[in-house]
């Protein structure tokens, strides 16, 4: 939640009138503070259904969280990356609260391993990653497989895009070097309707943005333009 641009995002959208919260999924392995992983275990055992069951709890919670400024009928949520795909799987369950989604750089897909991979994983119960941005190496556990296994059918992203009813708008850079944008025309292809990409020219998988975060580039105030301008659409209360 303090990567890169999450703070700055959150700071805007709040001095144009959004109440904002943002938080750590447990299996994040992050405290408040952090600047690379500090609990690899929670990281190994951070299951996509773990995560959805956590996103569905911050997102009942968020009226007794600021019952006083915030409104639990008008929900907007943003997710990026995997919290991305999280989040549009959150959009598409059918008594979801979500009234506008944003995703920016969201997978299509939780299984990205090629064959290969994924049996050495199962062989030895564990597959190591590295992190593209910090370069942490870390082990992700066989529970992680085999929840993604297990519920196939209930991580299925594209299946998800075409359930969800809350208006999505898909924000994806055309240099993406971790999830190509093919994977957001992808995702716009199976989406129902109201649904919107755009794609950001020469952006990559964070716009542009790094840690320590040193301000906003012309990609990523594009991003966070969209992204206030779709949530002011959808969340604004009718006039009187």
């Amino acid at each position: 939640m303090e990567w890169g641009f999450f703070p700055h995002l959150a700071e805007l959208l709040s001095s144009r009138g959004f109440c904002v919260l943002r938080f750590n999924f447990s299996g994040c392995g992050m405290k408040p503070g952090d600047e690379l992983v500090s609990g690899p275990e929670a990281f190994r055992a951070a299951t996509f259904t773990k995560d959805l069951r956590e996103l569905r709890a911050v997102i009942q919670a968020v009226g007794h969280i600021a019952p006083e400024s915030a409104d639990s009928e008008r929900l907007g949520i943003v997710g990026h990356s995997r919290g991305g795909g999280i989040a549009l799987l959150a959009a598409s369950i059918d008594d979801s609260p979500i009234q506008a989604l944003v995703t920016w750089a969201a997978v299509s897909k939780f299984d990205r391993l090629p064959p290969e991979v994924v049996n050495q994983w199962r062989s030895s119960g564990e597959v190591l990653i590295v992190n593209g941005r910090t370069g942490q190496q870390l082990s992700v556990g066989i529970e992680v497989l085999h929840d993604l296994e297990a519920h196939a059918n209930e991580l299925d992203l594209e299946k998800a895009a075409r359930r969800r009813s809350a208006p999505w708008l898909i924000v994806h850079g055309r240099e993406d070097e971790t999830v190509p944008f093919a994977e957001a025309e992808l995702l716009r292809s199976a989406a129902a309707s109201p649904t919107e990409l755009h794609s950001i020219p020469e952006a990559d998988h964070t716009l542009g943005a790094r840690h320590p975060f040193v301000g906003p580039n012309p990609q990523l105030i594009e991003a966070m333009n969209a992204t206030q301008a779709w949530l002011r659409r959808y969340l604004a209360p009718e006039p009187a």
